[in-house]
Formats: C-alpha cells, sequence, structure tokens
C-alpha cells in the first residue's frame, strides 16, 4: 500500500524530499529512473508520472530544468544500457543454449531477427509502456540485439521519453485542473498505456490464430 501512495501522490512525496534534503532529489531521482530502466525486477516503479510531476516541479522554479533533463536521460540510457548487458550475459548461461530443455533455438532466432529488424521501434515505444520499458532492453540482450544498433534507439528513445513528458510537466502541471486531477492523470498514465499492449496482443494473437490451418 505504502508503494500504492507513492504512485498516485509522487508529487507530494518528492515536495516533502527537496524541503528535507534540497539538492540531493536529483541523486534520488537518477537511482529511480536508472533502477527503473536498469533493473529487469523492478518494473513497478513510477516512470510516466514521476517525469511528469518532476516537470512541473521544474515549472515552478522548484527544481533546475536543463539540469534534470541532463540527468534523468542520463539515467534512462544508462539503465537501459544495464538491462541490456545483463540479458546479453546472463541468456545464454540460463538457457544453456542447446544443451538446455528450456532453450528453443527456433524461438531464439525468430526473437533475434525480430530485434535486428523491428528492435528499434520497439525499444523507442518501449519507453512509454509501463513494464515493458523494463523488460525490453532485457530481451533486447538475450535476443543478442546488436550493441550498436540497440545503443542508438536506447539514446533516441531515452531523450524523447525523459524530456517528452518532462517538458510537457514543465507546462501543464501547474494549471489548476492538472493539479487538481493528478491522481486520475496518474492512473490514466498506469492504465491506458497498458491497455493498448493488452489489445494489441490480443489482435497479434487472434490474427495468429486465423493464419493457423484448420
Amino acid at each position: 500500500m505504502l508503494l500504492v501512495d507513492f504512485v498516485l501522490h509522487v508529487d507530494r512525496y518528492l515536495e516533502t524530499f527537496v524541503t528535507n534534503y534540497g539538492a540531493w532529489v536529483y541523486a534520488l531521482l537518477f537511482l529511480v529512473i536508472f533502477t527503473e530502466t536498469g533493473v529487469v525486477v523492478f518494473p513497478f516503479l513510477p516512470g510516466d508520472s514521476l517525469l511528469f510531476v518532476v516537470g512541473a516541479m521544474c515549472g515552478v522554479g522548484v527544481m533546475n530544468y536543463p539540469l534534470t533533463v541532463g540527468l534523468l536521460v542520463a539515467a534512462a540510457i544508462l539503465g537501459n544500457q544495464s538491462n541490456y548487458t545483463v540479458g546479453r550475459y546472463f541468456g545464454p548461461r540460463v538457457f544453456k543454449w542447446e544443451n538446455s530443455r528450456f532453450f528453443n533455438k527456433r524461438a531464439f532466432e525468430q526473437a533475434h531477427a525480430f530485434y535486428e529488424q523491428y528492435g528499434g521501434i520497439t525499444i523507442v515505444a518501449a519507453r512509454f509502456m509501463p513494464f515493458l520499458r523494463t523488460f525490453a532492453p532485457f530481451v533486447a540482450g538475450v535476443a543478442q540485439m546488436t550493441r550498436s544498433k540497440f545503443t542508438l534507439f536506447d539514446v533516441i528513445g531515452g531523450v524523447l521519453w525523459v524530456a517528452g513528458i518532462v517538458t510537457a510537466g514543465y507546462f501543464f502541471g501547474s494549471i489548476p485542473w492538472v493539479k487538481q486531477h493528478l491522481d486520475k492523470i496518474i492512473w490514466a498514465m498506469i492504465f491506458v498505456p497498458g491497455l493498448l499492449v493488452l489489445f494489441g496482443a490480443w489482435k497479434a494473437r487472434r490474427k495468429g490464430a486465423a493464419s493457423l490451418p484448420s
């Protein structure tokens, strides 16, 4: 319940932290964004909502906008790089390749081919999807996506995600209506992208089932 309260009222928690610890808030935010994008077991940490609230705090002068965007872009990029590296290093060791019943060579080759062909847009789009943003770089590593290609789209996605949402918070976060309905906006930022992902997966599954021979 404490985590849910933190996610829904992240603005209050951040304001209290800034009041008590000042500039240490930048270190805290760097750690949260890095952990959410870089540690595959922490997909539940706030992402979009946190960036929006941080942008709103920059808009009213509580935090420095250029410093915040620069630090959090770096955290997002480095987090993805860490997650990708873990997947690339441990994936083959976990599955033990052909010697393991858990390893499906055909599935691996398909995943590798998918990430080589569509991995770029997947990495960028996943930035805006709760949970997916944590798993996508790890899976890209397991699928052995080319490091240079991953890094290119990691940087593009990190800049678009952080700068885009922080800037939206900067301009719109202090509007009275937004402040009054912030908890509902946060719920929407969590659930709407998730529902879109589920709907896309459901359509893809139906399409795949329809293409099977009867």
